[in-house]
């Protein structure tokens, strides 16, 4: 079982299929990531299960990979025991965590946005592009740059979860840039597949940083990284150059466009 623990996730997954059903269950979907060399030992560290749940689904996937034989399950070391019933996050990851409620809300809206496209009038190309100017301004640079210019740099960026923020993020990017261009062609059905597979992505992506890195971030910080980082955070939001309260605005009027009509 050692050896397996020593293996990359998207390694054992291949070799033994049911272990990603099995991770699914235990809220780690390794699944559907796109680099997957994450050791299965470190997965379990950064997940963080409380010790009862971590042997018990450690003991299940041993029995996938030996089915004929009886496996002492050795204990993942960890510096906290039990998983807290509600994440409480440090002033800087709290920061981050409550830009991602707006980005929710954007991402909530997509479906609406693709339901009542309009590529051939003007306020409904307008729509789109105020909506990729959401995604480049708000969600890139005044969010992901606080991650990718100040908050990454406490780790080691070699880290595998950190390759898939990274990657994550990069994937965005490209289905904006695909938007974008067919907004130039009028090609309906490649926005909305690409503003469909931007919803799915960020979907995926806030729910990892806010249950799996943020709290795993925060227990791998000292009180003083933690009060440099929020200063840094700070000094970051100062230079962006333009308010993020016109982007509230923007989220607020689709809302009042497109979900008040249905209540």
């Amino acid at each position: 079982m050692e050896a397996n623990l020593n293996k990359g996730i998207r390694e054992v997954i291949d070799e033994f299929p049911a272990v990603e059903k099995i991770l699914d269950e235990y809220g780690i979907a390794c699944g559907p990531c796109s680099v997957g060399t994450c050791l299965l030992k470190d997965i379990v560290g950064i997940h963080d299960l409380p010790a009862d749940k971590e042997q018990e689904m450690m003991a299940r996937i041993a029995k996938i990979i030996y089915p004929d034989e009886v496996i002492e399950i050795p204990q993942v070391k960890r510096k906290v025991e039990d998983q807290p019933k509600e994440i409480k996050y440090s002033p800087p990851m709290k920061k981050l965590v409550d830009e991602h409620v707006l980005i929710k809300r954007w991402v909530a809206l997509i479906p609406e946005v693709i339901n009542n496209l309009n590529v051939e009038s003007k306020e409904g190309r307008q729509l789109l592009l105020d909506g990729v100017d959401f995604i480049r301004s708000y969600a890139d640079k005044y969010h992901h740059a606080k991650e990718e210019e100040v908050l990454f740099k406490y780790f080691d960026e070699d880290l595998d979860i950190l390759k898939v923020m990274h990657e994550d993020h990069e994937r965005g990017r490209s289905h904006v840039r695909t938007i974008l261009e067919a907004l130039e062609r009028k090609d309906k059905a490649a926005i909305a597949e690409h503003l469909n597979a931007y919803r799915e992505l960020l979907k995926e992506h806030i729910k990892k940083e806010d249950e799996i890195l943020y709290p795993w971030m925060d227990r791998n910080l000292s009180d003083t990284q933690i009060g440099e980082l929020f200063s840094e955070f700070n000094t970051t939001d100062e230079q962006i150059g333009f308010s993020p309260d016109k982007y509230e605005v923007f989220i607020n009027h689709l809302e009042k466009k497109y979900l008040q009509k249905e209540a």
